[in-house]
Order: structure tokens, then C-alpha cells, then sequence
């Protein structure tokens, strides 16, 4: 079990450090396309796809699409937004927090109605 998510960790993060050179390196267009990527659920899925199946990896996938609708699309409106009147670091916090609060409430419906079981 450690040796998988040792290898989970390095995977992930070798993923973001390369999207970080890259913008880093002035290849914008690269960097945006590689974080358009579903970085963290490619990997996730692979994974989850060896250990429990497909069906497993269709539930998760129908739980973070709503999730992200319900949790993520705020957050990068109000970044989106909030980020030339406040500047970047304000505008993500407060979109962190709109996104922890609307994840929570997301998560505790899911909970209370058994969905995506």
C-alpha cells in the first residue's frame, strides 16, 4: 500500500512541477493546456480503475463533476473576477472560502442522501 501511494505522490507532483516550468518558461500556452488537463483525476482514476473497477471510477466521476459544478465554477468565477479588483492573492482566498463552504455543503448532501454510492 505505501509503495502505491508513493507512487501516487510522485506521479501528481511531477504533473504540477512541469506545469509550473513550463509557465515558467514563457510556453503560457503549453502550461494552460497542460492545466486543462484533469491532472489529479487522470491519475486518481487510473489508479482507482486497477484497485476497484470501472464502476467504482464511474461513480467518482459523476460525484466530482457535480462537485465541481457545485464547488469549483464558483471559485474560478469569483477569481475570475474578484482578482483585478483586489488583486490575486485576496481574490483566491476568498474564492478558497466560497469553494470550502459550497464543497461542504455538496458533500454533506451527498452524505445524507447516499448519492454516488
Amino acid at each position: 500500500m505505501w509503495g502505491n501511494i508513493f507512487i501516487y505522490f510522485i506521479v501528481g507532483g511531477t504533473i504540477t512541477s512541469l506545469i509550473v516550468v513550463l509557465e515558467e518558461s514563457n510556453f503560457r500556452l503549453l502550461s494552460g493546456l497542460a492545466a486543462l488537463i484533469p491532472v489529479f483525476t487522470l491519475v486518481s482514476y487510473f489508479f482507482i480503475g486497477m484497485s476497484k473497477g470501472g464502476y467504482a471510477v464511474s461513480q467518482h466521476s459523476k460525484f466530482v463533476l457535480a462537485g465541481t459544478l457545485v464547488s469549483w465554477v464558483p471559485y474560478m468565477i469569483i477569481v475570475a473576477y474578484v482578482s483585478p479588483i483586489l488583486g490575486p492573492n485576496k481574490a483566491i482566498a476568498i474564492g478558497l472560502l466560497a469553494f470550502f463552504f459550497l464543497a461542504l455543503i455538496f458533500l454533506f448532501v451527498v452524505q445524507h442522501y447516499g448519492l454516488f454510492q
